[in-house]
């Protein structure tokens, strides 16, 4: 029950529909003309120089857009595989681009002119920047779908969750295990949460556990003093009407929907139903603070040359809450979202990408998870991950 739906474009190798944070520069469809450019042309070149560039008639037929957009697609796979620079000899020998490496050498000279790679050092390879990375995601990556083992072992190791907070922490642990970059979960914030269920449980003629069950799992529990004994039956009729009027509503919007019930009970019983509401209101506004949990922070040691002087920045960004909430972005943008480098606003995360997604019971997304690593990323893998559990997640809550 649990497998990806098979209809989705993206595990059928479909472009991905990315999120992102702003609009990437476009790539020049094929066949489009480019302002003081033609094929096998750069500014600056002499006639001379221009002359004497070899011409490959592979090259010739096929659109230099979409040859470039190969090329760049090869440095991003090969760096992030190699970790090291990419040079052209490399590229022809690894991948089927159907050219020589001296016209992958011009197309990476463009890519680099237009600030899709760059040079770490001289006489090396090119590794992607950010803007290559962030073309390469929209446009390029086939998000990878999770094998058949996989998601049954994620299934495995989420269906013996016991409650909300243990969904939560097999959650986090499972994606840093995935990733093997650091996780983060969102507790499912109880101001987008409805009413599944009220319990009321007479414990003594007084004593009433009032029991609050959410459509994300949660539970909430809540012990009564009334101030006069209540019956058997006041107490179920109570428990009926309201579970009537709250059943199914958003938190916010049930106090306005229940605040008359007293009125439609007999006068002596009012103070006992006001009593138990008042309580009932207090569980619908406690714990309002957004929580999230962390995990898998020691993969990060794993990446240390990934980050330009020091990886404490990046630690201590992931210590502040406020921080780790901003990057998920916002819980009603359920789509899978990718910040990449400096598209993250905090400083200290400038050198790292964040991969994030809404998870929710049915349609509505009612928290984020997500990981953070290096912009050196193996994106395919890690969006389709971070999918793949988002989904699982999402029925786990709406069984519960």
């Amino acid at each position: 029950m649990f497998d990806e739906p098979v209809s989705d474009p993206h595990a059928t190798g479909g472009e991905p529909v990315i999120d992102s944070p702003s609009s990437p520069p476009s790539a020049p469809s094929s066949g489009s003309a480019r302002a003081a450019r033609t094929p096998g042309r750069r500014p600056g070149r002499t006639p001379a120089t221009r002359a004497a560039a070899p011409v490959d008639p592979v090259a010739a037929v096929l659109p230099l857009d979409d040859r470039k957009l190969a090329v760049l697609r090869a440095i991003v796979q090969d760096y992030v595989g190699t970790e090291e620079p990419v040079g052209s000899k490399a590229l022809v020998e690894r991948h089927n681009l159907g050219v020589s490496p001296a016209t992958v050498r011009n197309d990476m000279a463009t890519l680099e002119e237009d600030g899709y790679i760059q040079q770490p050092h001289t006489s090396a390879g090119r590794i992607p920047t950010d803007k290559g990375y962030r073309l390469f995601v929209d446009r390029l990556a086939e998000i990878k779908p999770m094998s058949a083992p996989e998601r049954r072992a994620i299934r495995h190791f989420l269906d013996g969750a016991v409650d909300l907070d243990d969904v939560v922490a097999r959650t986090v642990r499972l994606l840093a295990q995935l990733t093997r970059q650091v996780a983060v979960v969102q507790y499912p914030s109880l101001s987008r949460s409805s009413v599944r269920h009220v319990e009321l449980v007479m414990l003594a003629p007084t004593k009433v556990l009032l029991v609050l069950i959410t459509n994300t799992g949660r539970v909430e529990q809540r012990m009564v003093d009334c101030p006069a004994p209540i019956g058997e039956s006041t107490l179920a009729e109570l428990r009926a009407r309201l579970n009537a009027r709250a059943g199914g509503r958003r938190f916010p919007e049930v106090p306005a929907l229940v605040e008359d019930l007293p009125l439609s009970f007999e006068p002596a019983e009012r103070p006992i139903v006001s009593t138990v509401l008042s309580t009932f209101f207090e569980s619908l506004v406690e714990q309002s603070e957004e929580r999230i949990m962390l995990a898998g922070t020691a993969n990060l040691t794993r990446f240390g040359h990934d980050f330009p002087l020091t990886i404490q920045p990046v630690l201590e960004a992931l210590e502040e809450q406020v921080v780790l909430l901003r990057l998920l972005g916002e819980t009603n943008d359920g789509g899978m979202t990718v910040r990449i480098g400096r598209e993250n606003d905090y400083e200290g995360l400038n050198s790292t990408s964040v991969v994030s997604v809404g998870y929710g019971s049915g349609d509505e997304s009612v928290a984020k998870l997500g990981v953070i690593g290096p912009t050196r990323m193996d994106y395919p893998s890690t969006m389709g991950a971070v999918r793949a559990v988002a989904r699982y997640v999402g029925q786990i809550l709406a069984e519960s």
